[in-house]
């Protein structure tokens, strides 16, 4: 079976003077028009394309990449308004379609929305919803503490970012977890940090525990050696001097150099760490 709003990976079937024809099973012969069709391919290979329908309702495949798929929750700009809905780039030729229905706020062409792409019901076409809180559930968790996670930033709150993780859940970046700035929209790598009994998430960036520190422990050496052996910087230091030269939070500083320490490669002095020679 297809799907409509993925990647699939069909085979070619015919070549014709404006394309290629592909094997869409019980949907039958699916035209990847030519400005699209990859150099070398030929009939009986197999190519991975995105499907849609393009302006007369027919599935069209494309080796266009769009911004995100079906399923996704990705920040999309307004290119165009009716008393419909509106029209949304997504990195196709044919935008996609937020129906007016599907809209929580006032729309402004020019502006960019956090939406989620679905499939509609009754016309089997793809199409844009801001009502994104219904397909997102804390109830049944598909993650652990410590897990690798992906977070879509989703809005600010009084205590930090409400992020949403792997397009399922949604949890909290607490902003003393944060040392640069973050934008709606902004797709970011982290972790689980703690589940609570309710099944609220608290989430970090980076990667949890000694894993990370593991990779950050080669940094402080690498710049300790192209600083002379020192660097100005210890438990006392600000958070945000700590995170402009170093990249990461004080507290994975600490554990670094604690680590370090412990490995007799630095040690500490008054007013900063020194390689041991």
């Amino acid at each position: 079976m297809i799907q409509i709003g993925r990647y699939n990976k069909l085979r070619v079937i015919k070549k014709v003077d404006f394309g290629m024809y592909l094997d869409g099973n019980d949907a039958g012969e699916i035209l990847l028009p030519k400005r699209f069709v990859p150099a070398g391919l030929e009939e009986n290979d197999e190519v991975e394309v995105f499907l849609y329908h393009d302006s007369d309702d027919r599935i069209i495949a494309t080796t266009q990449k769009p911004f995100a798929q079906v399923g996704d929750i990705a920040l999309l700009k307004v290119v165009g308004t009716t008393k419909q809905g509106a029209f949304l780039d997504w990195g196709l030729m044919k935008d996609v379609f937020l129906p007016l229905s599907q809209q929580t706020t006032r729309i402004y062409e020019g502006d960019s929305y956090l939406v989620k792409l679905y499939i509609d019901e009754r016309t089997g076409r793809i199409a844009a919803t801001q009502r994104i809180e219904r397909y997102l559930s804390n109830d049944e968790l598909t993650v652990k503490e410590k897990d690798a996670v992906d977070m879509l930033i989703y809005q600010r709150t009084d205590i930090g970012y409400k992020v949403i993780i792997n397009n399922l859940h949604t949890g909290v970046l607490h902003y003393n977890e944060v040392f640069r700035e973050l934008e709606i929209g902004d797709k970011e790598k982290g972790f689980v940090k703690t589940i609570r009994e309710d099944n609220k998430i608290d989430v970090a960036l980076g990667e949890a525990g000694y894993k990370k520190v593991e990779s950050e422990t080669d940094k402080i050496l690498r710049l300790l050696a192209e600083n002379n052996g020192y660097l100005p910087y210890h438990d006392k230091s600000d958070p945000e001097e700590i995170y402009e030269f170093f990249g990461i939070s004080k507290k994975v500083f600490k554990m670094a150099t604690g680590a370090l320490y412990k490995q007799r490669k630095i040690e500490f002095t008054q007013s900063g760490i020194k390689l041991v020679e």
